[in-house]
């Protein structure tokens, strides 16, 4: 199938289990797809065993493998949902959370990973790098299937737009994590990285590169629609930095997902309030929505095929309990550790570790990061344990979330 046969597969097939969803099971919608697409893809397994003739996993399986999940996502689709993503979150938010948030996306993302890392090597017997490896990847948090039930519980905004921005941010942060790991990890794959001088210029250049490179385009963009009025050329201008700018990252070795949520920030916020007109405002607002809806309809029907891009064995399936275990315990210190730093500084309700924790969601991302590793012995153990974390956290942990949040909603402002 070429591109357009399976971009319009997907779409079709997005609709028909959003709305099972819908009229049915009545989940948040991006759970809801996941669970139809995960449920199908096991009942064309199931129906396989029992009619082994018809060689249906084997065809599901083949075509799942032409999606090149971890290439749609990590070169095409990322971009637009961390700049959608971005356009929501004002930046005067994010300046009065900005030290919660800038220690939950760097040294919380470095606890984590050296946290799973060693866990996890302890768990498998892998190479400590190499675990490390898939701690950095399992690491980023996606709250986006949640946020919208997180603010149905009524929270305070602080605390929405902590785990809102610490999301954009780590997910950057993650990605450059990982590629100067998986440097370390398989030399032949990189050579930009082969001692800790050079990985932490690689982790600078990244991270900084992608900054820098967002404010500019940020910056240059809104100029250009500042001297422009019309609605449907604006909102094609965002579109054409979403999608250029991110390409640009990759030619010039930057973070691209960095760059989308910096220049994400700065339109949302500088170039709304002061290079849009209100009905430009309106439109750009209802054309990015749209667009995070149907790409996290898509990524969570992917996530539900991608079962068959999965092997399980018993050993795997023990290890990926385990992972399950040292996720948790990773994001728990992760936001624990941060806080309890600041408490002398500023106070926090005793809401806020619990709500974070759980509410920190893993997705898309650690599945295509996990694919997109170098073929080796550790490969398969790596991805069946990152698709059971992915799977128990969008499920069990997107579908608790609003009720463990609703138990504290009640309590004093969550500072």
């Amino acid at each position: 199938m070429d591109i357009l046969q399976l971009t319009s597969l997907l779409i079709v097939l997005a609709g028909v289990f959003g709305s099972i969803n819908y009229l049915f099971l009545k989940l948040p919608s991006s759970i809801g797809i996941l669970i139809v697409a995960l449920f199908s893809s096991l009942g064309v397994m199931a129906f396989d065993y029992f009619m082994p003739v018809y060689h249906s996993e084997d065809r599901v399986r083949a075509l799942v493998s032409e999606i090149a999940f971890s290439d749609a996502l990590l070169d095409g689709m990322l971009g637009l949902l961390l700049f959608a993503g971005a356009l929501h979150v004002k930046i005067a938010d994010l300046r009065e959370q900005w030290r919660v948030v800038f220690f939950m996306a760097t040294l919380g993302v470095a606890l984590s990973t050296v946290v799973i890392g060693f866990g996890f090597s302890w768990l498998t017997g892998m190479p400590l790098i190499v675990a490390l490896v898939f701690g950095a990847l399992i690491s980023p948090t996606d709250p986006v299937a949640v946020l919208g039930v997180l603010r149905g519980a009524n929270l305070p905004k602080s605390l929405e737009t902590k785990i809102a921005g610490e999301s954009l941010f780590n997910d950057g942060v993650g990605y450059v994590v990982f590629l100067v790991l998986v440097s370390l990890a398989f030399p032949s794959v990189d050579a930009h990285a082969t001692g800790g001088k050079e990985a932490a210029i690689l982790f600078f250049q990244e991270a900084g590169g992608g900054a820098l490179l967002g404010g500019v385009l940020g910056w240059l963009t809104f100029r250009l629609m500042r001297r422009i009025d019309d609605y449907a050329l604006e909102v094609l201008i965002t579109l054409g930095l979403a999608f250029g700018g991110y390409q640009l990252s990759e030619f010039l070795h930057v973070s691209a997902p960095i760059m989308a949520v910096v220049a994400g920030l700065f339109i949302g916020d500088v170039g709304m309030k002061h290079g849009m007109s209100e009905e430009t405002r309106q439109y750009v607002k209802a054309f990015w929505s749209m667009i995070d809806e149907i790409l996290n309809a898509v990524l969570f029907l992917m996530i539900g095929f991608e079962v068959f891009a999965v092997v399980f064995s018993q050993s795997a399936f023990i290890s990926g309990l385990g992972a399950i275990l040292l996720s948790l315990l990773g994001r728990f210190i992760a936001v624990a550790v941060p806080i309890t730093m600041m408490r002398p500084f500023r106070s926090f309700s005793s809401g806020a570790v619990p709500i974070m924790t759980w509410g920190g969601l893993k997705g898309g991302i650690s599945v295509a990061l996990a694919l997109s590793l170098p073929d080796s012995e550790y490969k398969s153990l790596i991805l069946t344990c990152t698709y059971m974390v992915v799977v128990f956290s969008i499920i069990a942990q997107g579908l608790s979330v609003a009720r463990l949040a609703k138990r504290f909603a009640t309590e004093p402002e969550l500072m």
